[in-house]
């Protein structure tokens, strides 16, 4: 069967939506009918051929990793799985077999592929996925939000590594993983949330989400800005770095107080340097790197806070198009003025 899905078909900027071959599951598999498929930060190079997708990627290839859709199909050896079950995806395939998955670290699996990177990925009306890798709900009420409780797990594992509940919370960066982390630290009883973010309509969303105060990172002083808005002078309790910006780094670490926590998700372009003595070791400051979700104990917190309407997912979404529009949802990601929060496709 032949079937129309956005393919990167040539190593150049942009995208092709075009007839590709439906794929066929394996026995572990489920064929998905998609419903929604959310646009990344990380499908920018893939999108516009830049920084490490021509190294990595092997065209051509359907791209796009944050999705959700119905079973139409499961395999003789995918569980429990059956027609007509709602499942939100796990974007990272983990071999099960390897050290970190059999000791309950399957989101570092030594032999991790990402679908829609190096498998085919959700940007299609149909997609295969590994049965281990669906996230089953029990109804259809998160029907539309399905497709962003992947990225939500990022900043739901990043906020709640450790517990926040009334500590002082920095938030850098306010894109969409920023905007789920400062709603994620006010759910969870944070004390304070401060966001540092330089697009205004970003900065505005940050507000709505809970942030007490936004900080421009071109501001003159943003450090000393952002710990008078949290009224700590002294230092935050918990520093949650989402933007991967290196001035934003190392604002971080200058602004995490001794003895407390800094979360690292966002990645940097480049190598950095650091004060490592004073601002690591002599502040014994605890570092969580942060890759992906916990598999599954995240995607549980995630869904208790959508279910429970702590999160407002919705608020966050700010565009939807028909997939075969996906220039614009592109356009609108990579527009200077930032004027989005997560894009939505639909097929």
């Amino acid at each position: 069967m032949i079937e129309k899905a956005l393919v990167k078909a040539s190593p150049k900027p942009g995208a092709e939506f075009r007839e590709a071959p439906a794929p066929a599951p394996g026995p572990d598999d489920l064929l998905i009918k998609v419903h929604r498929a959310s646009i990344c930060g990380s499908d920018m190079p893939i999108y516009g051929w830049t920084s490490w997708a021509p190294e990595r990627l092997k065209l051509p290839l359907v791209f796009g990793h944050e999705f959700c859709g119905t079973v139409e199909s499961a395999g003789a050896a995918a569980g429990d799985f059956k027609k007509g079950d709602f499942v939100s995806v796990e974007s990272h395939i983990y071999c099960g077999r390897c050290e970190q998955c059999v000791g309950g670290q399957s989101h570092v699996c030594r032999e991790m592929k990402i679908m829609g990177i190096d498998a085919p990925g959700g940007f299609a009306r149909h997609a295969v996925i590994p049965a281990r890798c669906a996230w089953k709900h029990k109804d259809e009420s998160l029907k539309d939000w399905g497709s962003i409780m992947e990225p939500m797990g990022n900043a739901v594992y990043s906020v709640l590594v450790e517990p926040v509940a009334g500590r002082t919370v920095l938030v850098l960066g306010a894109g969409p993983q920023g905007l789920f982390a400062v709603a994620v630290a006010r759910a969870s009883g944070a004390r304070t949330v401060i966001a540092v973010e330089g697009s205004p309509f970003r900065a505005e969303l940050a507000r709505k989400m809970g942030a007490k105060a936004v900080v421009d990172p071109a501001s003159a002083n943003p450090l000393d800005a952002a710990l008078k808005a949290g009224g700590c002078p002294g230092g935050f309790d918990v520093v949650v770095e989402m933007s991967g910006a290196p001035q934003a780094i190392l604002m971080g670490l200058k602004a995490a107080r001794p003895g407390g926590r800094m979360t690292a998700f966002g990645l940097p372009s480049k190598k950095i340097e650091i004060d490592w003595a004073s601002d690591v070791i002599f502040k014994g400051l605890r570092i969580h790197g942060i890759v992906g979700r916990e598999v599954f104990a995240t995607w549980r917190m995630t869904e208790a806070l959508l279910r429970s309407g702590a999160v407002d997912a919705g608020a966050i979404i700010t565009h939807v198009y028909p997939m075969q529009d996906f220039a614009k949802g592109f356009a609108e990601m990579a527009a200077a003025d930032k004027k989005c929060g997560k894009v939505v496709l639909v097929p």
